[in-house]
């Protein structure tokens, strides 16, 4: 690597770092993997659930630019004289097994994945609350395929799975046939019943658009969930009332936050008429909606997710690019054909 070039990654590093323990007071490598955008969180799920040897495998960066991170990550970590503490890495299958990040396996380095760094300005309180947090295993996570499968216990086949060492396993051969299923969508019914049972599994299901599992619901004991029925049963209206006083305070949030980001876009495209701005910036907040201005970076105003929010606008408003979709042409030709009408927008607006 050319002095240049790990310059430039150092400086990449210490900021995604910084912007990790600014959200949650704590950082790990795999917080700055991903926000590098070297690692999904999606590829992150499936190593946890068990579905990937090692977690280096979803990872496309050349060992010696990872050894690089970690090395990048400890020195800026202790400069600032943040606490070390070595998690836990569990997987999400019944045997709750131990998870590997390398391939080799190497133990220093397995060490320097497993340690996440946590503020000074911690009270022991707040910090013992994130390491639990932290080492707290994921959820049994059982799988409602797709496609037809084989149980490698008894050979039958079922409704659900649960992976097992990377095999498919029926719940009868797991041991979970006993739990019943409740359907996702009522909150306090699944927080409760989730909390009165002794086991529970998520069950989840392939979105094959969206390339991600996607929570279905929650295998619960059946006792679990006649308690929790009773307990929503008997403060229903309270309940509603708080629902009611989340929405407005979402509300507010909303608004202040599309505030905000006009006139972040504002401040950064000081050509930008503040009709637009306001029209962008209510468009990329939308709550739910997975755009760039719900993400972490779009709600802490990164000048990197405001802007593209922005250049997203002016491609699809300013440019010729929807059609050419319509018309059959490819993406990332689209995008090519109209990048100077972009740039030529996002110019004005800087002037």
């Amino acid at each position: 690597m050319s002095r240049e070039a790990q310059s430039n990654l150092e400086r990449r590093v210490v900021a995604a770092a910084e912007a990790a323990l600014a959200r949650s007071g704590s950082v790990s490598p795999i917080d700055v993997l991903t926000g590098l955008g070297w690692l999904h969180g999606r590829k992150v799920d499936e190593w946890r659930q068990g579905r990937a040897g090692h977690l280096e495998h979803a990872l496309t960066a050349r060992p010696d630019r990872l050894a690089a991170v970690r090395a990048t990550l400890r020195r800026w970590a202790e400069e600032r004289e943040l606490r070390p503490s070595e998690m836990p890495y569990l997987s999400a299958a019944r045997d709750r097994a131990s998870l590997r990040f390398t391939a080799s396996g190497d133990e220093a380095a397995e060490r320097a994945y497993r340690t996440h760094w946590l503020s000074p300005d911690l009270s022991e309180a707040r910090r013992a609350r994130l390491v639990a947090r932290q080492s707290k295993p994921p959820d049994l996570q059982v799988v409602e395929p797709l496609k037809e499968w084989t149980c490698v216990g008894c050979h039958g086949t079922g409704d659900l799975l649960i992976l097992e060492d990377g095999k498919p396993t029926c719940l009868t051969c797991a041991e979970l046939d006993h739990l019943v299923f409740l359907p996702a969508g009522d909150a306090a019914l699944t927080r409760r019943a989730k909390a009165a049972s002794g086991l529970a599994a998520v069950v989840v299901r392939l979105n094959r658009r969206r390339k991600r599992y996607e929570r279905r619901g929650l295998l619960v004991e059946e006792a679990a969930l006649d308690a929790a029925e009773r307990q929503c049963l008997a403060d229903e209206d309270a309940r509603a009332r708080r629902r009611e006083r989340d929405r407005e305070r979402r509300a507010d949030e909303d608004l202040e936050l599309q505030a905000r980001t006009a006139r972040e876009i504002r401040r950064i495209f000081p050509g930008c008429p503040p009709e637009r701005a306001e029209a962008i910036a209510r468009h990329t907040a939308v709550r739910g909606s997975g755009r760039v201005g719900r993400s972490a970076a779009g709600r802490a105003l990164d000048e990197t997710a405001v802007s593209a929010a922005v250049v997203a606008s002016v491609r699809h408003e300013d440019t010729g690019y929807d059609a050419l979709l319509m018309s059959g042409v490819p993406r990332a030709d689209a995008r090519e054909r109209i990048r100077a009408d972009v740039d030529g927008v996002l110019d004005r607006w800087r002037g």
